[in-house]
């Protein structure tokens, strides 16, 4: 089963923490994906590039209509996913816990559907 874990912030949360203990958790992240890729549970893990480069694409009468960002009305915006691979939900639950992010400003999990899994 595939597994989305997500991690939210914003400048204000993300250097809180200073710039020696978010070096630390870039390298500790970095380690825990290398250890991941090896056992074959990573898929992925992406940064996500800075809000104001965001885009928002919604159609109007049939005409697209891209807006600049940010768009979002939240103090938090995503700044990255990894993408799992693994056996259960307990497994990713597992991983989500060990991402230094946990510690800081928490992961969300999500299962990934495909259109496999849903009935027609």
């Amino acid at each position: 089963m595939k597994y989305m874990l997500l991690i939210y912030g914003n400048e204000e949360a993300f250097s809180s923490v200073g710039e020696e203990a978010f070096a630390e958790i870039l390298r500790a992240t970095d380690a825990l994906n290398q250890e991941l890729f090896e056992s074959g549970e990573l898929v992925g893990a992406y940064g996500v590039a800075d809000q104001v480069n965001a885009k928002l694409v919604r159609v109007a009468d049939g005409t697209p209509v891209v807006t600049d960002g940010p768009f979002a009305e939240a103090k938090e915006y995503l700044g990255s996913f990894t993408i799992l691979d693994c056996d259960s939900l307990e497994r990713a639950l597992e991983i989500a816990a060990r991402n230094p992010s946990a510690r800081y400003w928490g992961v969300e999990v999500r299962p990934l559907m495909h259109e496999a899994d849903v009935a027609p």
